[in-house]
């Protein structure tokens, strides 16, 4: 096993540790690390170790009870390279999205929620002209 210092680790407080895992493992190419289900499981994908805290976790006890219910705009960020490819094949597994398609300067992204809701941008990045990298 990889040391644990050598991720970036976030925590996703989730209401069904199985699921959460199914889900990555499954739809966004994680592999399943320690798994204490239903309490808590770890999966990563690259560099990214994401903490599945359920409701008997200790890191989902610790959350404040106005923060659990006033949660914020974070959202795990996964550079993909064909984002209408990733939309075709989530959407064919039955996921639905919790945004539309959004296009900037910095390339086009889309969420899509776990099942406990958190989010997840799925981002292709905008593709570099010669001049614009030179």
């Amino acid at each position: 096993m990889t040391a644990h210092t050598d991720h970036a680790s976030v925590r996703y407080i989730v209401d069904d540790v199985q699921a959460a895992v199914t889900f990555y493992t499954t739809h966004l190419g994680f592999d399943l690390g320690m798994s204490a289900a239903p309490a808590f499981a770890e999966v990563t994908r690259g560099r990214l170790r994401l903490l599945l805290s359920g409701p008997a976790s200790s890191g989902a006890r610790a959350t404040p009870e106005d923060a659990a219910a006033t949660g914020g705009r974070n959202r795990i960020h996964i550079i993909v390279d064909d984002l209408s490819a990733e939309i075709g094949r989530l959407a064919a597994e039955g996921l639905s999205f919790r945004s539309e398609e959004v296009s900037g300067p910095g390339g086009r992204q889309i969420l899509l929620a776990d099942p406990a809701g958190n989010l997840v941008e799925l981002f292709e990045p905008a593709r570099r002209t010669a001049s614009a990298t030179a």
